[in-house]
């Protein structure tokens, strides 16, 4: 027994860097699957909204539908029925549609 429990206090301990590989591995995991993406969504969102120009059928963010009017460096101004013209800042901008889209409904 005595044998034992010296040949198990002679083995040499793991390095301490190795303790950290968990936590090395779950950030790995985090950055892969989470933020990766979100950064890459993130940046497909700027280069659509840079690329706004004047006639496109636009999706804000709180669900406004509209054709856009005039397109400023910060600023779009979308017309959401005829004759009515809202100024709105690009980056709440969700989305492009694609003319002669069906509706959702339809």
């Amino acid at each position: 027994m005595l044998d034992f429990l010296a040949a198990a206090a002679g083995q040499d301990a793991p390095p301490g860097w190795v303790q950290f590989l968990p936590i090395i591995g779950m950030v790995l995991i985090f950055w892969f699957l989470l933020f990766r993406p979100q950064m890459k969504r993130a940046k497909e969102h700027s280069q659509k909204i840079g690329g706004l120009k004047k006639h496109d059928q636009v999706v804000t963010a709180g669900g406004i539908v509209g054709k856009v009017t005039k397109v400023d460096d910060t600023y779009a101004e979308v017309e959401i029925a005829q004759g009515t013209r809202i100024k709105v800042v690009k980056s709440t901008i969700g989305d492009i549609v694609q003319p002669g889209g069906t509706p959702a409904n339809d």
